[in-house]
């Protein structure tokens, strides 16, 4: 499946989950067309808009533009693979980054996971 295939597949289980409905198999050849009948009915664009910010910033280099602020972010697929792509935000009052179409330039991402062990320290004077 391609990045964008993919997100409407992510998004096709979270309504489904959302509806506590059975979760829908779903394959390259049948993605589009399931996302397009979810886009008919209206259903899709609170699981569109949760997508939008991503799950995580990665820290890649991303797309940008003087009128709205970007980061790179990921999500994890329900097939365990990582989607990428540019999350606008910003623009003022009269901005609008929800309407620029970021699922078209998602790209597919490699991730290495690793637990770590990590150590915090805060000091302060003695009275």
């Amino acid at each position: 499946m391609k990045p964008e295939q993919k997100l409407k597949w992510a998004m096709l289980v979270q309504v489904a989950n959302w509806k506590s409905e059975p979760v829908p198999v779903v394959t390259k050849d049948d993605v589009d067309e399931l996302y397009d009948a979810l886009v008919e009915s209206g259903q899709h664009w609170d699981a569109k808009s949760e997508m939008r910010e991503g799950d995580v910033e990665t820290g890649l280099p991303c797309q940008y533009s003087r009128h709205y602020e970007s980061k790179s972010v990921a999500a994890k697929m329900p097939d365990g693979s990582w989607v990428g792509w540019t999350y606008w935000y910003g623009g003022g009052k009269h901005g609008e980054p929800e309407a620029i179409d970021w699922m078209e330039e998602a790209y597919s991402l490699d991730c290495k996971e690793e637990e770590k062990l990590v150590i915090v320290r805060t000091f302060s004077k003695e009275d």
